[in-house]
């Protein structure tokens, strides 16, 4: 698979990332033997970037007991989602550290903004454990474009992971805008809109009560309408380029010029295949001509106020 530098001087990452929040039972518990084929499976594909957080139930733990013997072979990110005392930040860690069964993690972000906890100090944490070995890259999730000039006066940001796909671009007004001006590599969650852009759901599906989608704000009532509208358009338009929604989704948003990578969420071997079949399809200028004709008048982020402050 290929790479791409994780912000000015990087270092390169998979440009498709396994989302872990699925293998800690967000989308519905499943067995610890599964996950850890399916994390096998991808750092046999060469997707070698994973992300994962404090806040995925189990999903530390989980990649913690399939790396072991295969840390060397990731690069591995994990999110602060607690509060951003120093207390905190330092429990965090460890527990980190502790659950996924290493000493450091390549990369470290705060999971969203905590305007309560002053910028400064939180990077001054950061900066600590970077000089103490245990994290080795900075990151941040879900910032605004001023929030991510501010961090970025403290120290050095490598990464940045905004909401970003062909129905919510409102990353594109000032997030990715001010990522390329101060050099910081995006890693888009939810390229394919929490399932939205896979094409299996039709409007007003009801998932499991074990399933965090089931009270997510995407699948509401009348929340996202608009998009089942142009989602059966899609699927018709990648089907006659030979491919199928899910990698068309997964294209799309690596064909901004910003993008180092995306984070697809799989819960199989099978998933993380087809997700990486993905990265060689280079979208030409036309053709992204002609998806922004379908998808134009419809972006989310209007109608649940911005790209910023949810979580992956």
């Amino acid at each position: 698979m290929d790479t791409r530098p994780l912000g000015t001087d990087g270092p390169p990452v998979s440009v498709v990332c396994l989302g872990a929040w699925p293998l800690g039972g967000g989308m519905g518990v499943i067995p610890d033997d599964q996950a850890i084929t399916t994390i096998h499976a991808a750092l046999d594909a060469g997707m070698t970037f994973i992300d994962t957080a404090e806040g995925y139930r189990t999903s530390e733990s989980v990649l913690g007991g399939a790396l072991r013997g295969r840390r060397h072979e990731a690069f591995l990110a994990t999110k602060l989602s607690g509060d951003h005392s120093p207390e905190h930040i330092g429990r965090a860690i460890e527990n980190s550290l502790t659950s996924l069964g290493t000493d450091y993690v390549d990369l470290y972000q705060l999971h969203s903004p905590r305007p309560e906890w002053p910028i400064e100090g939180t990077m001054a944490e950061l900066l600590r454990l970077k000089d103490q070995g245990k994290i080795r890259y900075i990151g941040v999730s879900n910032f605004s474009g001023e929030q991510h000039g501010e961090a970025a006066q403290h120290g050095p940001i490598n990464s940045s992971q905004p909401r970003y796909n062909m129905l919510f671009r409102g990353a594109e007004d000032d997030v990715l805008p001010a990522c390329v001006e101060l050099g910081i590599g995006v890693i888009a969650h939810s390229p394919l809109a929490k399932g939205i852009l896979t094409g299996k759901y039709r409007p007003g599906h009801r998932f499991p009560d074990d399933d965090e989608r089931s009270d997510h704000f995407m699948f509401r009532e009348g929340r996202t309408d608009r998009a089942w509208e142009v989602v059966p358009v899609l699927q018709t338009w990648a089907g006659d380029h030979g491919r199928d929604l899910v990698q068309l989704a997964i294209a799309w948003t690596l064909a901004h010029p910003s993008m180092a990578s995306c984070i697809a969420g799989a819960k199989t071997a099978e998933q993380v295949l087809h997700n990486a079949s993905a990265s060689d399809w280079r979208l030409t200028e036309s053709e992204m001509l002609e998806l922004g004709a379908i998808v134009g008048p419809v972006n989310l982020d209007d109608q649940v106020g911005g790209p910023t402050g949810i979580p992956a």
